[in-house]
Formats: C-alpha cells, structure tokens, sequence
C-alpha cells in the first residue's frame, strides 16, 4: 500500500459521529438566565415602589379648575418625567410623576393642564409656575441641547423640574417665552 492509501484508510477508521448535544444542561442554563432576568426585573420594580414610598410626603397633585380659561398654547409630544429641580437624575415617582407617556399640553392664564393618556394627569396652578428653559437631559432622557422643555414648578415643600418634548421642537422657545412671561407678570402683580 502507498502512503496516500494509508493516510486514507487510517482516517476512515478514525471516523467518530458528531457528537451528541446535552439537552439537559442547555435546558438548565436556559432556565437559570431566565431566573436571574425575572430577578433583576422584580428588584428594579421594588426599587420603583420603595423611592414611592419615600417620597409620600409630597402632596396630591392639583386638579384642573373648573374654568381654566381659554388656551394660550397647546403641544402634544412626550413627557419624560419629572425630578427634584435641579437634580436632573433625582426622578420623583410619586404620585405617577415617574411614568413616561405621551402628553397634550395646555398653557392657560391658570396654569399648566398637563393631561396624559394612560398615567395620572396633572395641573400646575398658575402661582406655581417659578421657570421655563430649554434643556437637553432629565433623568434617563438625553437629547440636543433645547430638545426638551423644563418647567420648574413648586408643590408642597418641593420645587419640581418637568420634562416635555413637543412632537415639533421648534415649539418650544414659545412655551419658554409664553411661560417666563407669565411668570413675571404674576410677580408684577404681587408685588403691587
């Protein structure tokens, strides 16, 4: 025999099948990530509750007044949350204000109607009103800077920063100067 039929014929005894896969183990690694995910999800949501918890002592939000008058300005867009003002990665949860949703915004000389489909509306009366800017972060949401609206506003002991994007950005230097203006003449007001 020649070398070649040698090489041959000792591969062709050397054949193995294709070895067999361990079902079991697989199954039981499969099952051991989704343990660990359904873990970690169930921690993040205890985590949500317990900042709840913490922040009881902010007070029920305002409802819309009977009469708000007619509507200044209206936007519709996203809300993107709501933090202690000045602290844009302290997100405040009570009272819904930590849930993202969609938004119809109404400015009217009583104030802020902020009304959000699927999480808890809100109203910031026209005295609670303290500042208007153009942002580009709040607590997880990072944009351009001037993509984001933000309201500060005082309730109960707490000044609050809100979130809002319009679905057309170039709203919103409006809403600043419709808002700021608003502000200072209930000042003016005040202090005669």
């Amino acid at each position: 025999m020649t070398p070649v039929t040698l090489i041959a014929a000792g591969l062709a005894a050397e054949k193995k099948s294709a070895e067999v896969t361990d079902w079991a183990a697989r199954v039981g690694w499969l099952v051991g990530l989704a343990l660990f995910v359904a873990l970690v999800y169930w921690l993040m949501r205890e985590g949500w509750k317990w900042r709840g918890t913490l922040q009881g002592d902010l007070p029920e939000l305002p409802a819309v007044p009977e009469e708000p008058g007619p509507a200044r300005l209206s936007m519709s867009g996203r809300y993107h949350g709501s933090t202690t003002a000045g602290q844009w990665l302290d997100r405040i949860v009570a009272h819904g204000l930590g849930t993202r949703s969609r938004v119809e915004l109404t400015l009217t000389d009583a104030g802020l109607d902020v009304v959000r489909p699927g999480a808890t509306d809100f109203f910031v009366p026209r005295e609670a009103l303290r500042e208007a800017v153009l942002g580009k972060g709040i607590a997880g949401k990072v944009l351009t800077e001037g993509g984001l609206l933000v309201v500060t506003w005082a309730h109960g002991e707490r000044l609050i920063d809100s979130g809002f994007r319009s679905d057309h950005a170039a709203e919103h230097p409006d809403w600043v100067d419709a808002i700021n203006s608003m502000i200072n003449k209930t000042e003016t007001e005040g202090a005669r």
